[in-house]
């Protein structure tokens, strides 16, 4: 009996693997439910039509939640860092045609270094896509290509051109040392907001279980999905929805303050951003087998995934202002009923200590497809608040709430 048992559970596993890759564990049991329905059809038991043996997955009426800690002007930094990288290896090159038309004075080197030249003037007043590999390639052709010739005109000249080679980076083939800062400074922001809200989500999933995940791009944002059909058991309140939403708000203030604390670490100086995107309404969910992931079903619904994808990018109406600020949250709304329902969670993260008393509540600009939206914007203290001390974030917000 307990062979037949492990071998069933093996090959239900083996077809969730199949079609579906990693499952979170909190729906996991919808996906082995929905093998073992297909391994009891007649056509299933006969081996036939394997693809079709899992029915469709939907979750409904479940309440999302989505947060995004973004990286201020990543895009511009890693453009800065890029080319900063470039006009230093430029500047060593033309050192070097410079050192070697002194010892012996050929008009091409003077040419070459002229060039050289009038490369660093077009990077410096812009780089454009694609400038950045025609350049390198010219550096390799017709720079490097001439250093085994140019190292005989005299020390002077070879010293240059051993600090140009020493300015390598030995992956890039290229001066790099901005865009490792840049790269470096990047990856300690994502870590540390990660790692924080791994620990602090990994408590949460014992108060109210909900599916969760989370991208890492120029920063992380995340997605949670909360709801009575997304547990076996329905075990969902409207308490523990309540719960979720205030733990996201700390959550808010806890990634601005560990952001603060590495700040001194940074080779680069960056600066984050956080947004809550708030929505009241319930939506579904189907699992999308082609892509192997969960996304919102139904037209009404897509609403929401085109907020998420361009809610960033607000600006406060009448200004060019984004809603986005560092040291601050954006939460974002559409629902006069969802904004009371955050300045209570405001209002007690004020007493705590976690929030300045300050509030702006603005009005957005419209988006592309979305229209209506407005905002509360408030300014987290970077000093950890007293109820902190008292546990994890996910314990404060059910006493909060209890």
């Amino acid at each position: 009996m307990k062979r037949s048992m492990d071998e069933l559970n093996n090959r239900v596993q083996a077809i969730i693997k199949e079609h579906c890759t990693a499952i979170h564990p909190v729906v996991e049991w919808r996906f082995r439910k929905a093998v073992l329905g297909g391994l009891e059809r007649p056509a299933a038991a006969a081996g036939e039509g394997q693809a079709g043996q899992i029915e469709p997955i939907v979750f409904r009426d479940v309440y999302p939640l989505y947060a995004l800690s973004d990286i201020r002007g990543s895009s511009s930094h890693r453009a800065w860092a890029i080319q900063s990288d470039l006009l230093t290896q430029l500047g060593l090159a033309r050192e070097i045609f410079q050192a070697a038309y002194r010892v012996h004075p050929m008009p091409i080197l003077d040419q070459i270094g002229h060039k050289i030249e009038r490369y660093a003037t077009d990077v410096e007043v812009s780089l454009r896509s694609g400038d950045e590999v025609g350049l390198i390639a010219f550096l390799r052709r017709e720079v490097e290509g001439l250093f085994g010739h140019l190292e005989g005109l005299g020390p002077d000249v070879r010293e240059r051109i051993e600090a140009y080679r020493r300015a390598l980076d030995p992956q890039l083939g290229a001066v790099g040392m901005r865009r490792r800062a840049f790269e470096e400074s990047l990856t300690l922001i994502n870590d540390t907001i990660a790692t924080y809200l791994d620990a602090e989500e990994q408590a949460a999933q014992i108060l109210a279980p909900h599916y969760f995940e989370k991208q890492r791009t120029d920063g992380v944002d995340y997605s949670i999905y909360a709801g009575a059909s997304l547990l076996e058991d329905g075990g969902f309140t409207p308490l523990h929805l309540k719960n979720l939403r205030l733990w996201q708000l700390m959550v808010g203030c806890g990634i601005a303050r560990e952001v603060e604390r590495v700040k001194p670490r940074l080779a680069e100086p960056l600066e984050t951003t956080s947004l809550i995107l708030v929505q009241h309404a319930p939506l579904s969910i189907r699992f999308r087998f082609d892509e192997k992931r969960f996304d919102v079903d139904g037209a009404y619904n897509v609403r929401y995934e085109i907020m998420k994808k361009r809610i960033d990018k607000a600006v406060v109406r009448g200004t060019t202002e984004r809603v986005t600020q560092p040291g601050k949250i954006a939460i974002v709304y559409s629902q006069e009923a969802e904004a009371a329902e955050y300045r209570d969670y405001i209002a007690y993260l004020q007493s705590l200590g976690s929030l300045e008393r300050d509030v702006e509540p603005l009005d957005l600009e419209e988006l592309q497809g979305v229209s209506g939206l407005r905002a509360l914007r408030v300014t987290v203290s970077l000093e950890p608040p007293a109820g902190e001390a008292r546990g994890t974030l996910a314990a404060a917000a059910r006493r909060a709430l209890g």
